[in-house]
């Protein structure tokens, strides 16, 4: 090994003048660096201020024109916090969809697996005869048991040949023809419920179908899904619906089992938030309750589904029925009937068309109404409300006694200013009371049965 080495002077200055160089280049590059930075700031500023007043012209160019906004979600809050919104529009799907509930028919709870084409025909007709289409019942919904047994020799679902001879294109056609929408039933598991092909690993080659053949809604179901999570078996389906340019309402029938609200607004247009409704009323306010937890989730583009509507299907009483089609107007829920309705009776008729429990229903502001007060032998006096578009409020008093109640609604209770006059309109007798009201609303309701009502300040509300 060699001993150190002696740098000589020459050497070392050399080195020197090397460094000094090299020092004075980084000095202007680092000038330059921070010049830069300081144009880039600036010129960000600048664009901020640019958007900033943008915004603002455009603001103050729409209140000029006497145009109105789109609704914020702040607006459903101004009653109290009790109406929280505050989990509306993280996850809802853009897709144009469901600024409503979506409202239609659909085939199972009356009709199973007992369907035909010249069903789905006559259905279409008697909502259109009825006066139901005009109120809004728009979609005709076919569940299970349409298809054939197994796929085609290319892969894709056909409608069985028996029952559906015409084909669904056929249908379709028919359908909007009559100004309505035709809805189409799948599975996110290998076989539906009933054992016919599932679109589980075929969902672009059945949207795909389901497109070329004029559907507009998909009810998607939950059964033989081989274990796989919800969260990932509805999406491949949301994803290729999107990518056959058509818009088909996009409905998840998970049956609630993973909490669908808390993820399924950026997959669906709605979740079911529960098990299948039974024509019972122990059923029925059994789902409400269930519903009820979910409120805050719901919002234009995708609402929470507590199933399909079983009023005039003979397993409950009129009174029970009313109460059922009231709460489900109330908590934003679909409006799907599911009874004959080319055979309805006229009280079952006069509950599904009536078109002030509707408007409830379909009122632009979107908030679902809740559970506010219970009181009685197990909470059985029940006060639901939700706040509606134009400082309005739609109120339900529940009795879910055996025996008639006295129910009151407590201003304060609601978020209202308990000091000011409010007037009521009756949305059942079609009347508005003759007094206003200051600080509660009160009535005797009968065994299962509703009253319901819209309050607004004495000031704003004519008589309908």
């Amino acid at each position: 090994m060699s001993g150190p080495q002696v740098i000589h002077g020459p050497v070392i200055l050399i080195l020197w003048h090397t460094l000094v160089k090299r020092g004075r280049g980084e000095e202007r590059r680092l000038e330059r660096r921070k010049k830069k930075k300081k144009k880039k700031k600036k010129k960000k500023m600048e664009f901020i201020r640019f958007c900033t007043v943008l915004v603002l012209v455009t603001i103050l160019a729409t209140m000029a024109s006497g145009v109105r906004l789109p609704p914020r979600i702040e607006e459903s809050r101004v009653s109290s916090r009790l109406f929280d919104t505050s989990n509306y529009g993280k996850l809802q799907l853009n897709n144009g969809l469901a600024l409503t509930p979506q409202m239609g028919w659909n085939s199972w709870n009356f009709f199973a697996c007992n369907i035909n084409e010249t069903l789905i025909k006559e259905t279409a007709d008697a909502l259109v005869s009825t006066g139901l289409a005009g109120l809004g019942y728009n979609y005709v919904n076919i569940d299970d048991c349409w298809s054939s047994l197994s796929r085609n020799k290319n892969g894709k679902l056909v409608p069985d040949p028996k029952n559906f001879p015409s084909g669904m294109n056929s249908l379709a056609d028919y359908v909007h023809n009559k100004g309505l929408k035709l809805g189409i039933y799948s599975d996110a598991g290998i076989f539906t419920c009933q054992v016919h092909p599932g679109s589980l690993y075929h969902e672009n080659t059945d949207a795909d179908s389901f497109a070329s053949w004029g559907v507009d809604y998909l009810k998607y179901d939950n059964c033989y899904n081989l274990g796989i999570k919800p969260k990932e078996r509805y999406p491949p389906m949301r994803d290729a619906l999107n990518s056959t340019g058509r818009k088909i309402f996009y409905s998840l029938c998970e049956w609630g089992e993973d909490d669908p609200a808390l993820w399924a607004g950026k997959v669906g247009n709605s979740w079911r938030t529960t098990e299948d409704i039974s024509d019972t009323w122990k059923s029925m306010t059994d789902i409400a309750d269930l519903n009820d937890k979910w409120a805050s989730y719901a919002g234009p583009g995708g609402w929470n589904d507590p199933d399909m509507l079983e009023v005039g299907n003979g397993g409950m009483t009129n009174a029970e029925y009313r109460s059922h089609f009231s709460i489900w107007a109330l908590m934003k829920a679909p409006l799907l009937i599911g009874c004959d309705v080319r055979n309805m009776t006229k009280e079952t008729f006069e509950i599904l068309s009536n078109k002030e429990v509707i408007s409830v229903n379909q009122d632009s502001l979107g908030v679902q109404g809740r559970k506010v007060s219970v009181e009685g032998s197990k909470n059985c006096s029940q006060v639901w409300a939700g706040p509606l578009s134009g400082s309005r409020m739609a109120v339900t008093l529940w009795n879910r006694c055996s025996q008639a109640v006295n129910i009151t609604a407590k201003f304060d209770l609601l978020g209202l200013d308990s000091t000011l006059e409010y007037s009521v309109r009756d949305l059942w007798l079609h009347e508005d009371l003759e007094e206003n009201v200051v600080g509660s609303l009160g009535a005797q309701v009968e065994v299962h049965d509703v009253k319901m009502y819209i309050l607004a300040p004495s000031s704003s509300v004519s008589a309908s």
